[in-house]
């Protein structure tokens, strides 16, 4: 069992919350981050968490949509060698609820090399990339969780100076939980506190 202490946290103003544990650090009192995100870094590890609302992709089924999401991700990092490791099928989550339609939610996991913020390919970092994808469908909003695990530091990133190039330390050594679990919960407590949220079609 790990010593992690993890609380609900609240997102986007209350409006949403999540579980997840207090080792991750809000980023947006570090920098500013776009209002449609909430990013959350643990610095000591290289993991991080990121809740996104997005536009309703209505050319994107149900099912594989967690893939098609990692692999728009990965396009959009310039990643190298972007691969599926696992997905899961289309599941109904009834505490995700706006009037009578239920949230549809599906899982990917991928493994990819991506840089640190504005380094180039030559500092690519290998990592593992838990996305879930939220499907709020009767407001027209697609919310995706996204959890970044490192597995191979390069040198070169920034990342090899806080946290050191190489394999990291496993979670479970150094009594944190592994990030699988963490985005496990994360996915699992994620509620709407305010359907207002989502604009005018919400507010009912």
């Amino acid at each position: 069992m790990s010593g992690d202490l993890y609380s609900e946290r609240p997102l986007f103003g209350g409006a949403i919350s999540s579980s997840f544990p207090h080792r991750f650090q809000d980023v947006s009192n570090i920098r500013q981050v776009p209002d449609h995100q909430e990013v959350f870094v643990d610095p000591s590890r290289d993991e991080s968490l990121i809740f996104e609302l997005l536009d309703f992709k209505l050319d994107v089924g149900d099912n594989g949509s967690a893939a098609w999401f990692l692999q728009d991700l990965a396009t959009e990092q310039d990643a190298g060698g972007c691969t599926l490791l696992e997905q899961s099928g289309v599941v109904e989550a009834p505490g995700l609820r706006y009037k009578d339609l239920p949230a549809t939610v599906t899982t990917a996991v991928g493994q990819m090399a991506i840089s640190k913020g504005r380094q180039g390919r030559e500092a690519q970092n290998i990592v593992k990339v838990h996305l879930a994808n939220l499907r709020l469908k009767e407001v027209g909003t697609d919310v995706l969780v996204t959890a970044y695990e490192p597995l191979l530091i390069n040198p070169l990133s920034e990342s090899a100076s806080t946290v050191g190039a190489g394999l990291p330390v496993p979670a479970t050594q150094s009594g944190f939980m592994q990030m699988s679990e963490v985005f496990k919960l994360a996915v699992s407590s994620f509620k709407v506190n305010d359907w207002s949220l989502f604009g005018g079609t919400a507010a009912a």
